[in-house]
């Protein structure tokens, strides 16, 4: 008796997708800590917020802790691409600790964006969402008070500050590019001389994959995006992909995590993933359909990367 034939359904795959340069190099840094030290390598934080990078890491010997009073004194510790308050390396310090920092590149030209403005006189607008690693480093990086944080376009009419006061926004790198724009625009209409970031402060890769999210998204009855309930990057695709068009978009870390009732009928799926998740997901997942449905496939490419940015000094391979 010969087996049912299985659903036809098409995978239209986003590009770009996963892992950007900052989370590259982020995992790399504990992974050569890791070789260059030996175990155990603490890391302060998740490295990047995505479960399988983080237990693999937890595999070859890293120790994820919350806060640096975990890590024994002596010991070799790695604080996290999102990037910290400038307490933390002082604390490091304080006890004595080696410490890496795997902070985004791009957080980091953030951070002296804020110190800049500050050293000048201006009072910070930071756009971002509260409680996010990535905001509480940047805003850790002044005095308090120095950074007033809003996370939508009514914050605006609430910030308290004077009319003559001088200002400055600077940006989380993860944001939705379509939200952030109109939350700067609402800015500068209530402070028309607010100064901003000669360059957008929302990283490239961000952006990118908002932008193929948006080109696959009205073309699917449902899109998936790869990544984890913490990533912010993530959180915005699926917010990007139903604005863009498709109604069920949804957010698994796992091909575990697939509600295939939920795609019932479905003939057209898009799959896209988070800066933090690795290409090997986005293929399990894909298996995880072959298994049960006839695949076919297309993918959508509307941006080329070739980013990369140098380990620090202390762990790049000497040249032979």
């Amino acid at each position: 008796m010969n087996p049912a034939p299985r659903p036809p359904i098409t995978l239209v795959l986003a590009a770009p997708r996963g892992f950007c340069a900052g989370v590259d190099r982020a995992i790399q840094i504990v992974e050569r800590a890791l070789e260059r030290f030996g175990a155990p390598v603490y890391v302060r934080h998740e490295i990047v917020h995505n479960r399988f990078v983080v237990d693999s890491l937890a595999a070859k010997g890293a120790v994820f802790v919350d806060e640096l009073d975990e890590v024994p004194p002596g010991a070799h510790v790695v604080f996290s691409a999102h990037g910290v308050p400038k307490s933390v390396p002082a604390d490091a310090e304080a006890r004595a600790l080696s410490y890496l920092d795997a902070t985004c590149p791009l957080v980091s030209k953030v951070h002296r964006e804020a110190e800049r403005h500050h050293r000048e006189g201006r009072r910070i607008v930071l756009i971002g969402h509260a409680g996010h690693p990535e905001v509480i480093g940047t805003m850790g990086q002044l005095p308090a008070g120095a950074v007033l944080l809003i996370e939508t376009v009514a914050d605006v009419g609430h910030l308290s500050v004077t009319s003559d006061e001088p200002l400055a926004y600077i940006t989380q790198t993860t944001l939705s590019v379509d939200d952030t724009a109109e939350i700067i625009a609402a800015l500068r209409r209530r402070f028309p001389q607010i100064e901003g970031p000669k360059k957008e402060d929302i990283c490239y890769a961000t952006t990118n994959r908002q932008a193929a999210v948006k080109a696959i998204a009205s073309d699917c009855e449902a899109v998936l995006v790869i990544g984890a309930p913490n990533s912010s990057n993530s959180l915005r695709l699926v917010e990007v992909a139903k604005r863009a068009g498709c109604k069920q978009a949804l957010l698994v870390q796992r091909a575990a995590d697939i509600d295939w009732t939920a795609l019932e009928g479905i003939r057209s799926v898009g799959i896209t993933a988070g800066a933090s998740a690795p290409e090997v997901l986005v293929e399990e997942v894909i298996d995880a359909f072959r298994q049960r449905f006839d695949v076919s496939m297309r993918e959508i490419e509307t941006a080329t990367e070739s980013v990369q940015f140098k380990l620090p000094a202390a762990l790049e391979i000497p040249a032979a």
